[in-house]
């Protein structure tokens, strides 16, 4: 009996495989997989969700207006440039759809966050992967791959899963190489995140670009992964293309509220910053420190710190051992990383655990 047959494309795609939260044998453990925010959510902005969780009967509403306000009146940004979606996953996945299709290409660079192939792949594009510097995103490697077939450059900075960072020269390198009709999506999901005042330029590129997609996310910062609340900044033609296939009611009337009351209290990102820098830099200084084992800190600018495995212990062991001590963290074979752990900086005591842990297995290991 025949039966509905999928595109091949589709079949193709590898589906994306969230951070873990318990271990093999089922427990709850410290959760350092997802890079969630460790100091949880602000106040405030949990106030708010309760206080318009009593509107369920209610639609959201479809144009978003108040957050793109408020958004807007933030960065210095015009509200009508502004899309929403689901997370900053579906503003990716509606860059490909309005701008991609069967036969044209997508690049991203090796070691980049997962999304983009599959919102490559969603769409019948072929993926092309630029080779990386040291983990790095490489500029001249991303321009060497462009042909006459590129329609997309997806670049996350800092790059997830490596935190790895390109400066404001090296993004201004890459938009001034690249045609006028290649779009490039800028994804800032961990640009809070960048020590001090640094950033890469990408917003003001969007302002003024035709071809430039920022995406940002309230997940990382802000807390509030568990509302699924993205967005994203270009020209009004690029966002008027992504409107038309965009999910009317993709984020709630509850989250909205609780996104709006996030970005007021800026006293929760300051603290959130503070103590991820903190922290990021005494664990990278610690695995530093179990460099003669063979353990190296790729360079971070995110909320997490990619941990190489190149000695005698290897990136499974520790996997695992990290799990019986009572810590889950990122094991990414599947993006071709088996020598790689992606650590979330958690908290205090968090932190601590896991660097006390990989020093007794590195000690056993020799």
């Amino acid at each position: 009996m025949s039966a509905p047959e999928p595109k091949p494309w589709i079949m193709a795609i590898a589906p994306y495989v969230p951070g873990r939260s318990t271990t093999d044998d089922g427990r709850k453990v410290a959760k350092l997989s997802s890079n969630e925010n460790p100091l949880g959510t602000s106040q405030k902005a949990r106030d708010a969700f309760l206080t318009a969780s009593t509107n369920l009967e209610r639609y959201p509403d479809a144009s978003g207006s108040e957050l793109r306000e408020v958004l807007a009146a933030k960065h210095g940004l015009d509200p009508a440039r502004i899309i929403y979606g689901n997370g900053s996953d579906e503003v990716l996945h509606l860059a490909a759809g309005a701008f991609a299709g069967p036969g044209d290409e997508v690049i991203f660079v090796k070691y980049g966050f997962a999304v983009y192939e599959i919102a490559a792949r969603r769409v019948g594009a072929v993926p092309v992967i630029a080779p990386d510097n040291d983990y790095a995103t490489d500029v001249d490697a991303i321009l060497a791959c462009v042909t006459d077939k590129t329609k997309i450059v997806y670049i996350a900075n800092p790059n997830n899963p490596t935190g790895t960072y390109a400066s404001r020269e090296e993004i201004a390198r890459l938009h001034a190489g690249l045609r006028n009709d290649i779009l490039l999506v800028l994804d800032h999901a961990y640009a809070e995140y960048i020590e001090g005042d640094a950033e890469d330029g990408g917003m003001a590129l969007a302002e003024t670009a035709s071809n430039v997609l920022v995406t940002r996310t309230f997940s990382k910062m802000y807390g509030l992964a568990a509302e699924r609340i993205g967005w994203g900044y270009a020209s009004p033609e690029i966002i008027a293309a992504m409107h038309r296939i965009r999910l009317p009611f993709s984020i709630t009337i509850a989250g909205t509220a609780a996104a709006v009351a996030a970005l007021g209290d800026q006293d929760f990102v300051a603290h959130t910053k503070a103590h991820n820098a903190e922290w990021r830099a005494w664990f990278s200084a610690e695995i530093a420190k179990m460099g003669n084992a063979g353990l190296r800190a790729v360079p971070s600018q995110a909320n997490f710190v990619l941990v190489l495995f190149e000695g005698a212990l290897t990136a499974e062991a520790a996997y695992k051992g990290l799990m019986d001590a009572g810590y889950i963290v990122r094991w990414l074979p599947g993006q071709g990383l088996p020598h790689g752990l992606r650590i979330t900086v958690g908290t205090e005591d968090e932190c601590r655990g896991v660097i006390a842990a990989l020093r007794a297995m590195v000690a056993k290991a020799d």
